[in-house]
């Protein structure tokens, strides 16, 4: 069973149907207590990472996320879900994030004419295996919309790189975490196989 948290900044219908589709159990839901009834969890992500924090807290999430990466069960972040993961974000100033992954979510400053946000299909270039990749093929475009990047303290946490007018990482992971700046839910097939291949990971590397 996969449960997609509910905290008030996410893009819910549309992670939720995409799992349907490939007929994976799910269920939407929001009080962190019922975390452990759930194999693997989506953080989905719209918005600010402020905000999204604090609405985080403020529902006593952060304790329940980081025990359940820390018991080796799966944890997949989409969009600013990702951002979410890392120790600090600098949007509308400085925020603590929930410390999955090392690292800060930062600023795009593309070179002209590059714009932020940076919003459309682009190209994975893969920086290392991960079973959530297994399958994806080269020269396939994913679905991006952010103004804001992460840069993991640790380069082995990266996974696959992007370029728009700077390169930035585009998926991230440590242990049973991992995130992805791009919406799979959007991204037609390829989209499909990567929630495919979380649906069916058990957290290892």
């Amino acid at each position: 069973m996969i449960g997609v948290v509910d905290y008030g900044a996410g893009n819910l219908a549309s992670v939720r149907h995409a799992f349907e589709r490939l007929a994976v159990e799910v269920e939407v839901f929001d009080d962190p207590d019922r975390i452990a009834n759930f194999e693997r969890i989506v953080l989905p992500g719209v918005g600010s990472f402020r905000l999204a924090m604090a609405a985080l807290d403020s529902r006593g999430w952060p304790a329940a996320l980081r025990a359940h990466v820390s018991g080796g069960r799966p944890l997949l972040g989409i969009c600013l879900g990702m951002q979410l993961f890392f120790d600090r974000g600098f949007e509308h100033g400085e925020m603590p994030g929930l410390g999955i992954v090392p690292g800060d979510v930062v600023l795009l400053k593309p070179d002209h004419p590059h714009k932020v946000p940076h919003v459309g299909w682009n190209t994975l270039n893969l920086a290392r295996p991960h079973p959530v990749l297994t399958g994806v093929k080269p020269h396939v475009d994913y679905y991006f919309v952010h103004s804001y990047h992460c840069q993991p303290a640790d380069p082995a946490d990266v996974i696959a790189r992007c370029t728009h007018g700077e390169p930035f990482v585009a998926c991230a992971g440590r242990g049973s975490a991992v995130g992805l700046q791009f919406h799979p839910e959007k991204s037609q097939p390829a989209g499909m196989r990567i929630l495919e291949n979380f649906a069916a990971w058990d957290g290892t590397c």
